[in-house]
């Protein structure tokens, strides 16, 4: 079975590694380590990708990012939001249910895109909202521990999009690089110079959701 991995293969597999480790570090309460290890995550599934297009990619490979990707970009990252709200919950049971519910949906949601990916698979576009930006966003709000009854619409949101038909651009190397950018900032900075990596990062999340649609009809109209 191990001839049948590839190098990139071997980079999912420590996606899904990072994906575990947080799970584990939630059930510690080590929060901040937890929300790291999925960005982590996050940053060895953009560099399978990148591996894979350089140097080809096993006969495993998409099983293998689906099964990696459901770990550390959907459980992980509900996990961590989940318990990280649980003390604000647990006294008020509609609050809690709500929560709950909200993030099953969000889950199945998940499983739905990931499952139907390669079969949606376009090379200049992904079909629906990519799981990578919905954990990023449950990542930042475990961060800036934001009032719950204001973010559950934008997790029903999220979890809509990710099954919608809206086309969503893929971003290039630059853009990537970017991204890694403030990624690394924020495990690095953390909450230091009040919150501003993960702010920045968050308003990068929220630029590419709304432009980027936009972006992809303008771009088609001029072609």
């Amino acid at each position: 079975m191990i001839k049948l991995l590839s190098l990139a293969d071997f980079i999912t597999t420590m996606n899904a590694v990072m994906g575990f480790l947080a799970i584990l570090m939630v059930f510690s309460n080590q929060f901040q380590l937890a929300a790291a290890f999925i960005l982590l995550g996050l940053l060895a599934d953009g560099l399978d990708g990148i591996v894979a297009r350089r140097m080809g990619n096993g006969q495993m490979g998409e099983y293998l990012e689906s099964i990696a990707d459901m770990i550390s970009l959907s459980v992980a990252p509900l996990v961590l939001l989940y318990k990280t709200y649980y003390d604000v919950v647990v006294a008020q049971f509609s609050l809690h249910l709500l929560l709950g519910v909200v993030l099953v949906f969000s889950l199945i949601c998940s499983m739905i895109r990931l499952s139907s990916f390669s079969l949606l698979k376009e090379k200049h576009f992904f079909i629906g909202l990519p799981t990578s930006a919905s954990a990023v966003f449950l990542v930042l709000t475990s961060f800036l521990k934001l009032d719950v009854r204001y973010i559950l619409p934008f997790i029903i949101i999220l979890a809509l999009a990710m099954i919608s038909s809206i086309r969503f651009p893929k971003p290039g190397l630059k853009m990537d690089c970017v991204a890694a950018v403030f990624i690394v900032a924020t495990i690095l900075l953390d909450s230091m110079y009040n919150n501003i990596a993960p702010l920045l990062l968050l308003a990068a999340l929220v630029s590419y959701i709304i432009i980027g649609p936009f972006y992809l009809r303008i771009k088609k109209k001029k072609s």
